[in-house]
């Protein structure tokens, strides 16, 4: 490293928000522009410590070549900086975006002190990689004349099509919806992921010779046995979009909704019109309430804060988390702590408290006699550990209401839609993914493979990357019989969730 002691030197600084208050006036990025000097100074808080867990095992799903870059960065090197970084990752403007960093969680300064600000330096490295003109999209020099569709424009998707169109085959993406980007460009809000960043690497892409097909549903209007037919090989990356059902009383009373039915329909309004055609489910003079503390509850706290709610409520099963490591989740697995995401901040800084109430069960949605929601009957639980397993314990006399006109059930995904892996007879396993080990991505039926959520279940950007990486050169290896692509990371599970 350009300076060994600058972890000793230097306090970790990260590049903040805009504030809070700023930020709920527009769907915008909530993100400020980095200083190239500070930039500088937290890479070279990279620690040349010998064995780099950020870039491996609990760290990068893709194996960033994190130390490499934070030096190049550190030296003013950045059209190289940019090079390391695509050679593992072929959406780094995503994952430094949307990414919770397992990579720092795995940082070894992290043991003492604070991680070193990966997340930061990747994405600045890629936008001035846009900014500068240095990211390009050439077609491959000699195509092979193999095709290969792909169903699911999502981070998978394009990853594997990426990758194949640069080993010289023709691809084809299919998109049910009637934008690409799959998650990328309905799953996560403006604020965190702007679409004009998705649209600007699918434009490359695109002029790269992949084509791109939406508004086609592949097992409804689309005959996936004719893609079969038609194409040498079959990906199918169409992600985890069943949502988790809270199957209790008063289930389907208006005001009752899934996150995406929430996140989705706003996201489209957005783009189409700035919200004014009303073609989405507005949270505006409502008592919100959001059940689940994962990314998309905190989506859909931003979002609702966005639209001007009366209040908000988050609901989260759990205990709340340490403020440090506990002893059992010691590093460098993921951090398992207390942390204030964007939306938290955004409600706290209009209401004046944290949205969030832990160990909290929900027992039944009133009705107001309208047939809509007017409130949660819930009831405080405690957590015991017995034998290792934790055991929740409803407490007596802790049940109370909560006021709600909207609730958005944000509790994760179940696994993909059933109705393409009926049409194909794909199997699956015991969560409903459709089956294939990683590493070979191949299904039950011969020149069908499967990556992404759609096999692994709920996961990150960053492993959807690694997945499409990784079927691509499976296929590429199917259709040649070798490769010259890179040969995936080795799969460790989801260390952020």
């Amino acid at each position: 490293m350009g300076k060994p002691t600058g972890f000793m030197e230097y306090p970790k600084k990260s590049v903040p928000y805009r504030s809070a208050i700023q930020r709920l006036g527009d769907f915008d990025e909530i993100f400020t522009e980095p200083h190239e000097d500070q930039l500088k100074i937290q890479g070279v808080r990279c620690m040349d410590c010998g064995v780099p867990f950020c870039m491996a095992d609990t760290g990068c799903p893709v194996d960033n070549l994190i130390p490499e870059w934070n030096d190049l960065v550190y030296q003013g090197r950045w059209h190289e900086a940019l090079d390391r970084l695509h050679e593992t990752n072929n959406f780094p403007e995503f994952t430094g975006r949307t990414c919770p960093a397992p990579c720092e969680g795995a940082c070894v300064l992290g043991i003492t002190d604070p991680a070193v600000t990966i997340k930061n330096i990747e994405n600045a490295i890629i936008d001035r990689g846009f900014a500068e003109g240095w990211v390009r999209h050439d077609p491959p020099n000699v195509r092979t004349g193999k095709k290969i569709a792909i169903v699911g424009s999502g981070p998978a998707g394009l990853a594997a099509a990426d990758q194949l169109n640069k080993a010289g085959h023709q691809v084809t993406v299919y998109e049910r919806d009637d934008r690409i980007g799959g998650l990328l460009m309905y799953g996560i809000p403006n604020m965190k992921l702007d679409k004009d960043v998705v649209n600007r690497r699918v434009d490359l892409m695109r002029g790269a010779g992949i084509e791109f097909v939406t508004d086609a549903d592949v097992g409804r209007n689309v005959d996936p046995m004719k893609l079969v037919a038609d194409f040498d090989a079959l990906l199918l990356a169409t992600g985890a979009t069943m949502p988790r059902n809270l199957p209790l009383p008063g289930r389907q009373l208006k005001g009752v909704h899934f996150a995406m039915d929430f996140l989705t329909p706003n996201t489209k309004s957005l783009l189409n019109s700035n919200l004014a055609d009303g073609k989405y489910i507005s949270a505006k003079d409502k008592h919100v309430i959001v059940i689940g503390g994962g990314d998309t509850g905190t989506d859909c706290i931003g979002t609702a804060m966005r639209h001007r709610c009366r209040s908000m409520v988050n609901l989260e099963l759990l205990v709340e988390p340490p403020e440090e490591r506990p002893a059992d989740n010691p590093w460098p697995q993921w951090p398992l702590i207390w942390r204030s995401e964007y939306g938290h901040e955004e409600a706290r800084a209009q209401f004046g408290n944290d949205p969030r109430q832990y160990s909290v069960l929900t027992k039944e949605f009133v009705d107001d006699g309208k047939g809509a929601v007017s409130a949660l009957r819930v009831v405080a639980v405690e957590w015991t550990k017995n034998d290792g397993n934790l055991k929740m314990t409803e407490i007596p006399a802790s049940e109370r209401l909560l006021k709600a006109d909207l609730v958005l059930v944000a509790m994760g995904f179940l696994g993909p839609e059933s109705y393409l892996a009926d049409a194909l007879d794909i199997q699956r396993d015991e969560r409903s993914n459709y089956l294939a080990e990683h590493g070979k991505f191949i299904t039950n039926i011969p020149g069908v493979f499967t990556a992404g959520d759609c096999r692994r279940g709920q996961s990150l950007v960053v492993w959807g990357i690694n997945e499409g990486r990784g079927a691509a050169r499976v296929i590429d290896e199917y259709l040649q019989g070798s490769s010259t692509l890179p040969a995936p990371a080795i799969s460790m599970g989801s260390s952020a969730g």
